[in-house]
C-alpha cells in the first residue's frame, strides 16, 4: 500500500473509532471532549483548569467551558487549591467518578468489539506500531 492509501485507510479507521466512541458516550449524553476530560480527571485527580487544558491539548479558556459543562452536569466541582488559595482545583464528584468507571467499561467493550477481527498477534503488532507513531509525534 502506498503512502496515500495508508493515510486514507488510517483516517477511515480513525473516523470509525471516533464514531464508536460517540456511540459509547450516548447513554451519558456527553461529548467526546467531556468524556476525555472525565478520563483525565479520573486518572490524574484534582487539577487546575490550566493543567486540565494541557492534558486535553486545548486552550485554557476552552478548559473553563469544559469545566463549566462538567459542573453543570454534576460531574465535577471547583474548590480552592489548598497550596494556593488564589487558584482553583477541579475534581470529580462522586457521580463523576461513577460515570468515569461506567465510561471506561463501555470504552473497553467498544474497543473489544472494534478490534475483534484482529488476531492477538495482529493486535500486538498494531499496538507496537501505534506506540511508535505516538512517540515519534511527541
Amino acid at each position: 500500500m502506498d503512502d496515500e492509501g495508508l493515510l486514507e485507510a488510517f483516517f477511515a479507521v480513525s473516523r470509525r473509532l471516533r464514531q464508536r466512541t460517540r456511540e459509547a458516550l450516548e447513554p451519558w449524553e456527553l461529548t467526546p471532549s467531556l468524556g476525555r476530560a472525565i478520563s483525565v480527571l479520573s486518572r490524574h485527580g484534582d487539577l487546575r483548569p490550566s493543567e486540565l487544558a494541557e492534558h486535553l491539548r486545548i486552550a485554557p479558556r476552552s478548559a473553563t467551558e469544559v469545566v463549566d459543562d462538567l459542573q453543570g452536569a454534576g460531574l465535577a466541582e471547583r474548590h480552592p487549591d489548598p497550596a494556593d488559595r488564589r487558584a482553583v482545583l477541579v475534581t470529580l464528584t462522586g457521580e463523576g467518578e461513577r460515570v468515569s468507571r461506567d465510561i471506561q467499561a463501555a470504552r473497553r467493550a467498544a474497543g473489544e468489539r472494534f478490534f475483534a477481527t484482529l488476531s492477538p498477534d495482529d493486535r500486538d503488532e498494531l499496538g507496537r506500531l501505534l506506540r511508535r507513531l505516538r512517540e515519534d509525534a511527541d
